[in-house]
């Protein structure tokens, strides 16, 4: 299983989850990818680490009352200065929706609210570097800003993150770019507009990867998560929408069934 030591700059290097029951949570997580789960130290605020095969790879919190924003994936971009992205995210079309602040010893945050309406956070590396291992079974292997604005979206990630974009696809039927980091695709950026309803926002959506996606929605189901899609076939793999038992919703991704 590859290690990674950082992540380029501007490219996904962390997820973490906000949970209204962290527990159940993470008794989900780890029976349905293997994983490992450990708690930190109170000044953390209950903040939990996953790892798989040892290799840290998401985060979970337990959500804060009154915040609506819970029972959801949170993607975060790497940056050499938080403070820095802060300043470029207004001037690139977006908003601050919270300052960059130091979590003791780990690193320095933000989140902001992209020029699509999604929300991304931004994580600056000091003994926490993000991701350990990633596109692996049991891993995080794709992230994708699901936009309803995707004309606003491209620039934006273009002008605050750096990103190097390359269309893959731009038809009426399908419109989808992807971030190219030292020539490799991280992450992608899809055309949503005629597919979200009105009520649900441009959002990231995170992808896992398993061995067997049709076992694996169905191992959802027995622990208590919901089946959203039904799986299909594309030349990335064998994809479905599933949701964990609190109702926090990612993305499936295995090889085409033979």
């Amino acid at each position: 299983m590859p290690t990674r030591e950082s992540a380029p700059l501007g490219a996904p290097c962390w997820i973490d989850l906000q949970s209204s029951d962290i527990d159940r949570a993470a008794e989900f997580y780890d029976a349905l990818f293997g994983w490992t789960h450990e708690a930190s130290a109170e000044e953390y605020g209950g903040y939990v680490m996953f790892h798989s095969g040892g290799k840290p790879v998401a985060g979970a919190m337990p959500g804060q009352p009154g915040n609506p924003y819970v029972n959801v994936w949170t993607t975060y971009l790497a940056t050499a200065d938080a403070d820095a992205t802060a300043e470029a995210v207004p001037k690139a079309g977006g908003q601050v929706m919270m300052e960059p602040m130091t979590v003791p010893q780990q690193g320095r945050m933000a989140m902001f609210l992209d020029a699509s309406g999604g929300v991304v956070g931004a994580w600056q590396p000091a003994e926490h570097k993000g991701f350990g291992v990633i596109g692996e079974t049991g891993t995080p292997a794709w992230f994708e800003l699901v936009s309803k604005n995707y004309d606003a979206a491209l620039p934006f990630y273009r002008d605050a993150f750096g990103w190097d974009l390359a269309t893959l696809s731009d038809t009426d039927e399908f419109r989808y770019s992807t971030g190219k980091f030292g020539g490799e695709d991280l992450a992608g950026i899809f055309d949503a507009s005629k597919a979200l309803p009105d009520e649900v926002p441009s959002h990231w959506q995170v992808f896992v990867q398993v061995d067997d996606t049709d076992a694996a929605i169905a191992r959802v189901r027995e622990l208590g998560g919901a089946v959203l899609t039904q799986p299909w076939d594309t030349e990335y793999g064998r994809m479905a929408q599933v949701a964990d038992p609190n109702g926090a919703r990612f993305m499936i991704s295995g090889p085409v069934a033979a």
